[in-house]
């Protein structure tokens, strides 16, 4: 047995391979000062196989023993060395027990996925999400078919507030938008038709564009800004609050309650605010040529009624409910698989704005290609 080794609050007596370390005084965090280097001096002799305590002489103690003892097992684990506890005070023993043995291995660097595995993992995702949108699609035309019949759990007090969001709410701004985009076309096309003094011609422009393209898709350019990302909002937020959890946990179906009126309501309210839109944008481009153009309001109103079409009416008001039904499915879907956190709110509003901004634009592009080959 070596002549022990003392140091504050500690005495270290060494027999053979074993260790004895006495705790002394006080082991608190205001009375102890622990030498950085004091688990390496007492585990850092040669052959060293155990370290025991006693306890004979401690006083009080706090965390500063606790993390004293958790660094000195750790290095022993890490050294081979076995850490005998039996000396130690119980709650003491308790305390170590509950604290891990053996720190955690350091993470190491994620492999990088390959090109065959990341191209898989975005198929797998967008597959996930069209099979969820393909199912939503179809249950909102079941659950539609049921609503007709009377057999739908939906509440009328429900369809009727989303109506009147999305309809006569939505008003004002599809009147400013059309209005300025009837203006604008009128503008732009006398341009060019003055070049062949062909100016009349203006109310010909302004009517077929109006009625056949631009009602319908400004309409729901905005309504996929205003309603839609209301919509995706109004979920998330439900989403969040755990609202839709309990409605599950209650048997209140889901789609009935939140899915089914949005959509219905815009699918239904996009037609008659496309007619509105088309209106405005007419009178929009007949404010600019009889006051600017020095086109009579008669020769107007003859030429835009020889232009306009019943089948053209008609295909935008095909457009528009198609474009409604694109908008409310988009944001109801983005709302239901949005976080729970207050940013997810957020980003299910702006996701749902551009989905539906960059559906409805795509999906005019395929009514166009289809009417050209229809000669609509």
């Amino acid at each position: 047995m070596t002549a022990p080794v003392t140091g504050r609050g500690w005495r270290a007596t060494v027999d053979g391979a074993t260790t004895s370390l006495a705790l002394t005084t006080d082991w608190t965090t205001h009375e102890i000062g622990i030498e950085t280097d004091l688990v390496d001096r007492l585990l850092g002799r040669a052959g060293m196989r155990t370290i025991g305590f006693e306890t004979s002489g401690l006083g009080r103690w706090d965390s500063a023993l606790l993390v004293f003892l958790s660094d000195l097992r750790q290095v022993s684990v890490e050294r081979n060395i076995h850490f005998d506890d039996t000396g130690l005070p119980v709650a003491a023993r308790r305390l170590l027990a509950l604290l891990p043995d053996r720190a955690s291995p350091a993470a190491q660097p994620m492999a990088r996925d390959g090109l065959f595995e990341r191209v898989g993992l975005v198929v797998i995702a967008e597959g996930t999400e069209l099979v969820a949108v393909v199912s939503l699609v179809g249950e909102a035309i079941l659950r539609t078919g049921a609503a007709l019949c009377g057999r739908s759990r939906m509440r009328g007090v429900d369809l009727i507030a989303c109506m009147r969001d999305a309809g006569i709410g939505a008003l004002p701004i599809v009147t400013v938008v059309n209005v300025l985009v009837g203006g604008i076309l009128a503008f732009v096309g006398s341009v060019q038709l003055r070049r062949f003094g062909a100016d009349i011609y203006i109310a010909n422009l302004v009517g077929v564009a109006v009625i056949r393209e631009m009602a319908a898709l400004m309409t729901a350019i905005v309504m996929s800004g205003r309603t839609g990302a209301a919509y995706a909002a109004e979920i998330a937020t439900m989403q969040g609050t755990e609202e839709i959890d309990a409605l599950r946990a209650i048997g209140i179906p889901v789609h009935d309650y939140l899915i089914l009126p949005r959509v219905s309501a815009l699918t239904s309210m996009m037609p008659l605010l496309y007619l509105y839109g088309s209106a405005a944008g007419i009178l929009g481009g007949f404010a600019v040529a009889v006051a600017m153009l020095d086109i009579s309001p008669e020769t107007f109103i003859a030429q835009t009624r020889g232009a306009v079409a019943g089948s053209q009416v008609l295909f935008g008001l095909t457009k528009s409910i198609a474009f409604g039904a694109l908008i409310a499915i988009a944001a109801c879907r983005i709302g239901m698989k949005a976080g729970r956190s207050s940013a997810d709110v957020g980003h299910a509003a702006t996701s749902a704005a551009v989905t539906g901004i960059v559906g409805v634009i795509v999906l005019d592009a395929v009514f166009a290609v289809c009417a050209n080959a229809l000669g609509i």
